[in-house]
């Protein structure tokens, strides 16, 4: 009988279909599922996706917002230029794929075929530079330059120069108003990256970076980068398969940025800019009796600030450069020399960026600490011409001698023995080489409250904090450093540095004698920056509110209404009393009538604008002196530095005094006219604004003439000044001498003659000199341990 079923399939065969049936239906329930989950559950989101494949977006550009001074002078604006653009689905129609159009283009542009080809090409991996980054469907702009004839020959022969257009394109112009140059405070635009694009493409409005977008990079353009950079405009395209255009689906409009602006007063830039170049003209051509060789005056930095809110006036670092270098793309060639180390790195804003010694103009904070500590201001303090500290001299400058005299007296004649006696005496109390479990340490305490240490806070990027050397610090330094100095200690030299690295590797940690003493007035290990010794000083003038410096001062719209204003912010108050600032006040006062600056401001109208001030120079490990000069009025306070500059009043005293004549309208002999003064009193109110947006510029009644060295009548403005190219920086004469002036001290040289070759752009010091700062050595400049913070 046989076992064979009457379908004469055997069992095993009938396993086998049926695991096949359930396969089958499983991959079909899987399909089945699939589908449902692609077109029903989530439809929306795939039929999202299959428009976008066959949409392409083209950008087309917003203008972006001015940048204005204080009355409404624009400082970055945009002026219009003629671009030629093309477009490479338009040549991709041609047979030839535009091969012929780019050649017929190149011969009306004057430019060589291979270079208008590569311009068009398609940016990736393999290409190299110069190509196009952005979208294939945008307009590719070959020139920037284009003549009027040029443009008029294409738009002319249409039919020769298929998908080519020539139409007049807002490009961003940094004005150089007054022939103010503030590159470092204006910054500039670069364009985004892929990898920027990439990062925001699912975001929307200004979030959102597109192909074409150009962003700020340094300064106010980056700070305010949302602000200025308005919203693009975006064409979207249908395209079929083969990228081909087929039609439009819908048009934004670009809408233009807003305006900012700021506190600066381009007339004052002006002033303050040539007025810093001329005291390193000076400075170059100045003998420097330690060094034997003139100094070298190799970087500054100036600062004016309105005491009363912490808004920035005017803000020059030098070396300088043109910031129109960096519109429609820096060439290699100019970035290299930006970068290199013959240029002395001119992209840096010393003003804020620039970290050094601040000498004597420090002892207004030591004084405080004094104070603080317990030591009376109606007490006496020895001022011998030197003394002996842990096993080393500290001597006076030119080991001068005062006998026993009042802080007033100290600040005034900036003797270095009694901060480092006063300095000395806490450090015992403090228990000296084995300090207490809590020291008291005023004298870094103070600093801190000052604000030293930390950033200021101002609206400008790439701040750096200085540095206060307290404890905590000493031994972080040591942990980082202890390696180093053993293994320059083991090598045997006897160098300065030698001696040192032997000294740290066995107890770096320590805050020793010497370290106390010479933090005092300024030096070891102290880092300040031009900025933070304004905000000091300009609380000393103010009744001590430590405002936190400002650039801007509000947000325009195109139309000219407030948008929102940046109001000034106080961080914090003077840590003393009012009985202590009006000493400081006093003493910073005899500086100027009877102490260290006194040379450099006799004939000085100080019963009816006084002046207060501190010279401070400060000694730097390796190099020639820093000049210091920290100054107020009841309206500004200015500082000025000097790196290689000699001594304080020598290196920035005519320089600051000249910017005081130029606010204040007095003249060289002391006389005042109101009506020639550029700026009497900080300005507070905003700009008014032209139905059109456009400023409208209160004439001035005098301008500064640096040319003649005279305050002129000027000119009445234009309600909205056209943009133009920057005028050349002028120089400043010098001062013509005053009556009866004071000698000047024994180690200053003689009044220097202008260079005319020397201008605000001299990007480093004269040729056969010393090399230059490293990136390194330009932002941390290590002072000498031994210093003696000259006045």
């Amino acid at each position: 009988m046989s076992n064979i079923p009457e379908t004469g399939r055997t069992r095993r065969v009938t396993i086998r279909l049926v695991v096949l049936q359930i396969l089958v239906l499983s991959l079909l329930a899987t399909l089945g599922g699939r589908l449902w989950y692609l077109q029903i559950r989530n439809a929306k989101e795939y039929t999202a996706k299959a428009t976008g494949n066959h949409i392409r977006e083209v950008v087309e550009p917003a203008v972006r917002g001015e940048i204005l001074d204080a009355s409404g002078r624009i400082l970055a604006g945009n002026e219009t230029r003629l671009v030629v653009s093309v477009s490479r689905t338009s040549l991709l129609q041609q047979k030839d794929g535009g091969k012929a159009v780019l050649g017929r283009l190149a011969e009306v542009l004057g430019m060589p075929a291979k270079d208008v080809q590569e311009k068009v090409r398609l940016c990736d991996a393999k290409t190299p530079q110069p190509c196009w980054n952005g979208s294939p469907y945008q307009p590719i702009p070959v020139t920037k330059e284009a003549t009027t004839q040029q443009a008029m020959q294409i738009m002319e022969r249409r039919e020769d120069f298929p998908g080519v257009t020539a139409q007049p394109t807002a490009v961003r112009r940094y004005t150089g108003a007054e022939g103010a140059n503030m590159a470092q405070v204006l910054g500039y635009l670069s364009p985004v990256t892929d990898d920027e694009v990439s990062k925001t493409a699912d975001k929307t409005g200004l979030d959102r970076y597109l192909p074409a977008d150009q962003i700020g990079r340094a300064g106010l353009e980056s700070v305010y980068d949302r602000d200025l950079r308005g919203t693009a405009g975006i064409t979207k395209l249908e395209v079929d398969n083969l990228g081909r255009v087929i039609g439009n689906a819908g048009t934004v409009s670009p809408q233009t940025g807003n305006n900012l602006v700021t506190s600066i007063d381009a007339r004052v830039q002006k002033v303050v800019e040539d007025n810093l170049a001329q005291a390193m003209s000076d400075a170059r051509n100045t003998f420097d009796k330690v060094t034997n060789r003139n100094y070298e005056a190799d970087s500054g930095a100036a600062v004016v600030m309105d005491v009363h809110t912490g808004r920035i006036i005017a803000m020059a670092s030098a070396p300088t450069y043109d910031p129109n270098l960096w519109v429609g793309g820096i060439s290699g060639k100019d970035y290299q020399s930006l970068t290199s180390k013959d240029s002395n790195f001119p992209l840096l804003n010393r003003a804020i960026q620039g970290q050094s010694a601040p000498g004597s103009t420090f002892k207004v904070v030591s004084t405080t600490a004094a104070v603080q500590a317990g030591y009376s201001l109606d007490g006496t303090y020895p001022c011998p011409k030197a003394m002996t500290i842990g096993g080393r001299e500290f001597k006076n400058f030119e080991s001068e001698s005062f006998g026993s005299i009042s802080l007033e007296k100290a600040l005034e004649v900036s003797c270095d023995t009694v901060f480092y006696g006063l300095a000395y005496d806490q450090w015992m109390k403090d228990g000296g080489i084995k300090p207490k479990k809590d020291p008291a340490d005023w004298f870094f305490k103070t600093a801190h409250e000052f604000g030293l240490g930390a950033k200021t806070g101002i609206d400008l990027p790439s701040e750096v904090p200085g540095r206060v050397p307290d404890r905590q610090w000493k031994q972080s330094f040591y942990d980082n450093n202890k390696d180093a100095w053993c293994a320059q200690a083991q090598k045997g030299g006897n160098s300065f540095s030698d001696q040192i690295a032997k000294e740290n590797c066995v107890d770096g940690y320590q805050m020793r004698a010497g370290d106390a003493v010479n933090y005092a007035i300024g030096q070891g290990d102290t880092l300040v920056t031009p900025v933070q010794m304004a905000r000091i000083y300009s609380a000393l003038a103010n009744g001590g509110t430590f405002y936190r410096p400002t650039v801007a001062k509000a947000v325009i719209s195109p139309s000219g209404d407030l948008v929102r204003e940046i109001a000034p912010h106080a961080d914090a108050k003077f840590p003393g009393d009012q009985k202590l600032l009006s000493y400081i006040d006093q003493a910073t006062a005899g500086v100027i009538t009877s102490g260290t600056a006194a040379w450099k401001f006799n004939g000085w109208p100080q019963d009816k604008i006084a002046l207060h001030a501190k010279t401070g120079t400060a000694e730097v490990e390796g190099k020639q002196t820093t000049s210091w000069l920290d100054t107020y009025s009841k309206d500004y306070a200015i500082v000025m530095t000097i790196s290689q500059g000699g001594t304080g009043s020598g290196g920035s005293g005519d320089a600051i005094r000249r910017i005081y004549q130029a606010l204040y309208g007095v003249d060289d002999k002391g006389n005042i006219d109101n009506g020639k003064a550029l700026l009497p009193t900080p300005q507070a109110d905003l700009p008014k604004f032209n139905p059109d947006g456009t400023a409208i510029i209160k004439p001035a009644a005098y301008t500064v003439d640096p040319a003649q060295g005279s305050v002129a009548p000027a000119p009445a403005p234009a309600a909205a000044p056209a943009l133009a190219p920057a005028p050349a920086l002028t120089p400043v004469p010098a001062l013509a001498p005053a009556a009866a002036a004071a000698p000047a001290p024994s180690d200053a040289a003689a009044a220097v003659a202008w260079d005319p070759s020397a201008t605000f752009l001299d990007p480093a010091p004269p040729a056969g000199s010393p090399a230059p700062y490293t990136a390194v050595d330009t932002a941390l400049e290590p002072t000498n341990r031994q210093g003696r913070g000259r006045a």
